[in-house]
């Protein structure tokens, strides 16, 4: 039987629901779990992080919306991944981490053998915690780093904080995506950002919905998308002061560098064996969407409610 998935909303489970969703992680037939926004005990909270350390078969962990609700699961958590190998994306988005939380889960995050995906958007971070999150974004592609990385409204980082991310992003060998909605940016903030898109050799796509820009910055978008190669093919700059031209003008150039990508792949055709993977990702307020796909014919889908 292929693994399937639990995703459980807002809810309060009982102890005979906690033991079904433990009983399914062990017997590995759970690839998706998600209880955001659940209410459970502490107790019941452990049992389910001893089960995500003895699955072989999760792939992704969504405990959105405070479940990871104090320093305490914050210690079981980071428990579970020493053990757990297989957990691929982790959903932590509204959880109250602080740096300090996050300093505690840091040391298996880094050295995880399987996640590519992780969501700390919304968890009270600061410049010590996006300094933590750069040691994830490595410049060797021998070592495994993140693809799709969510620091949505974190707004106690600093200028420091975010110029120290560009430069790792600048320098990541692997990151695609990257989500920084609903942070106070601003204007300068967003300079170095497309200094750092510029210079990446991964990033896909990039999220500055909600970040207090203006049509300064939009300039600077445009100049470097008309002029420069880049690697980005989506730049979401909705509910910013960037008037709709200027937004149109950068989607369509960045939509012509994909078409002319598209059809220089299939002149040169794919060679057999070559392995590919693309992460795309659009998010609204309800979903949040990751495809992977290898290449070779096979894929995943994976969707979970932020």
């Amino acid at each position: 039987m292929l693994p399937g998935s639990i995703q459980i909303t807002g809810e309060s489970l009982a102890g005979a629901e906690i033991k079904d969703i433990c009983d399914s992680l062990r017997e590995n037939s759970v690839r998706l779990l998600s209880v955001r926004g659940c209410q459970l005990s502490d107790r019941d909270f452990g049992r389910v992080c001893r089960g995500v350390a003895d699955s072989h078969s999760l792939a992704q962990l969504n405990l959105n919306l405070g479940v990871v609700s104090n320093i305490g699961r914050v210690k079981q958590i980071a428990e579970a991944l020493k053990t757990n190998r297989s957990i691929q994306t982790l959903f932590l988005h509204g959880s109250p981490l602080t740096d300090t939380g996050l300093a505690v889960l840091n040391p298996v995050l880094s050295i995880h053998p399987s996640l590519v995906s992780l969501d700390l958007g919304d968890c009270m971070l600061g410049d010590e915690g996006v300094q933590l999150i750069c040691g994830m974004l490595p410049p060797d592609g021998a070592k495994s780093g993140l693809k799709e990385l969510t620091l949505s409204a974190n707004p106690a980082v600093t200028c420091k904080g975010w110029a120290r991310l560009a430069i790792a992003v600048a320098h990541s060998s692997q990151l695609r995506v990257l989500n920084l909605d609903y942070n106070p940016l601003g204007d300068q903030i967003a300079g170095m950002l497309a200094v750092a898109v510029a210079s990446s050799r991964t990033l896909e796509v990039l999220d500055l919905e909600g970040t207090g820009l203006t049509n300064q910055s939009a300039q600077i978008f445009l100049d470097m998308v008309e002029n420069y190669p880049t690697c980005l093919r989506m730049l979401i700059l909705a509910e910013n002061n960037i008037s709709t031209d200027l937004q149109q003008q950068i989607s369509d150039l960045l939509s012509e560098g994909e078409e002319e990508e598209d059809k220089d792949g299939e002149a040169q055709g794919n060679s057999a064996g070559r392995e590919k993977t693309t992460w795309r990702s659009q998010s609204n307020s309800s979903s949040q969407m990751v495809l992977m796909t290898s290449g070779l014919g096979d894929s995943l889908l994976a969707e979970t409610e932020m």
